[in-house]
């Protein structure tokens, strides 16, 4: 048995990808329209159009009901919920249970990952038995079977194995690895680049402009990844790269989207204000740019993102600002002393 908190479109995606598995799953939505349209019509118009889900996938609103039975927990809401519903939660969850969050970013108010924060709401699940999931999986490709690929990170090798059998199939490719602090920062980091990606195709720029936003980028999320003990190659992969590039080049993106919104002149306001889904970059921004500030790790580009999103600052400015920065190496282990000079 499967439970499967938050009915939005990557919740249900996951749900239809279990249900093909013929696996038996109970999702919990807090919305009670979407409940009956799931249990009624095997749809969720929603979160995720145009799909129908199978049969044996039944949606429920009370989380006592959805926690009763599962084996596998998978948890998709968005991170500054996560808390709050891990509260409502917590007297229901079993201690052998496996925990898959998908969740992808950090507190506000503590600067925790998804996994600390899981641990700390449900100290009766051994923190080994937590596991992260990420990668470059648009709810709307895996919901219709398109070729996908993703990572499942845990210290504990069993448990990744388990979770990787559960989800794996001829469309979903699943790969494990033990660096779930890295692959958790992947999925949250490459919000706020794709956001400042956003911004410069909303303003005009080209490919040089993305691209060299893109690299940047991934250098300043494996620094932040590994000051808070992750390994650098883990964002070169899945989590890291591929979903930086995925999110940041893809028309279902909601970052980019986001961004490009801001970049040809709207305000953030107006942005969140038109839409049910949640820009998760934004939340991201204003936690990782403190993160940053606290470790004292250089981030230039989230530095700007930040000011454009919530101080004000216009964004071509912003954009003339990181182009002014002080000359330095690409590779930040090359010193002067590295050079041959002939």
């Amino acid at each position: 048995m499967i439970g499967i908190i938050g009915a939005g479109g990557w919740g249900t995606a996951l749900a239809k990808l279990c249900g093909q598995k013929q696996q038996p799953i109970v999702i919990w939505a807090k919305d009670a329209e979407v409940v009956q349209e799931i249990n009624s019509q095997h749809t969720n118009q929603t979160y995720l159009p145009g799909v129908t889900l199978p049969e044996i996938i039944r949606a429920s609103d009370s989380l006592e009901e959805t926690l009763q039975k599962p084996q596998y927990l998978i948890i998709a809401v968005p991170s500054q919920w996560l808390r709050g519903v891990l509260r409502q939660m917590a007297p229901f969850v079993k201690e052998e249970t496996i925990i898959i969050s998908t969740s992808k970013g950090i507190e506000i108010e503590s600067l925790a990952t998804m996994s600390e924060v899981i641990t700390q709401e449900l100290p009766q699940v051994n923190p080994q038995r937590i596991v992260a999931l990420s990668g470059p999986n648009h709810a709307e490709e895996v919901a219709r079977n398109l070729p996908s690929a993703t990572v499942v990170a845990t210290p504990r090798l069993e448990i990744a194995e388990k979770v990787q059998d559960l989800l794996i199939s001829n469309y979903f490719r699943v790969y494990t690895n033990p660096d779930r602090v890295g692959v958790q920062l992947g999925g949250a980091l490459k919000n706020i680049i794709a956001l400042a990606a956003g911004i410069s195709d909303g303003l005009g720029f080209g490919d040089n402009t993305k691209a060299a936003l893109l690299t940047r980028g991934l250098a300043e999320m494996a620094r932040l990844g590994v000051a808070m003990g992750a390994k650098s190659p883990t964002f070169a992969g899945l989590s890291g790269m591929g979903d930086l590039f995925v999110t940041a080049a893809s028309k279902h993106s909601r970052n980019s989207w986001a961004g490009r919104e801001i970049g040809s002149g709207k305000t953030l306001n107006e942005i969140i204000g038109s839409t049910k889904m949640v820009i998760e970059g934004v939340n991201s921004t204003k936690a990782v740019y403190q993160l940053a500030q606290k470790l004292n790790i250089q981030m230039p580009i989230t530095s700007i993102t930040h000011q454009i999103l919530f101080e004000g600052l216009a964004a071509a400015e912003g954009v003339t600002r990181l182009m002014s920065r002080m000359r330095t190496h690409e590779m930040e282990d090359v010193v002067t002393a590295n050079y041959t000079w002939l």
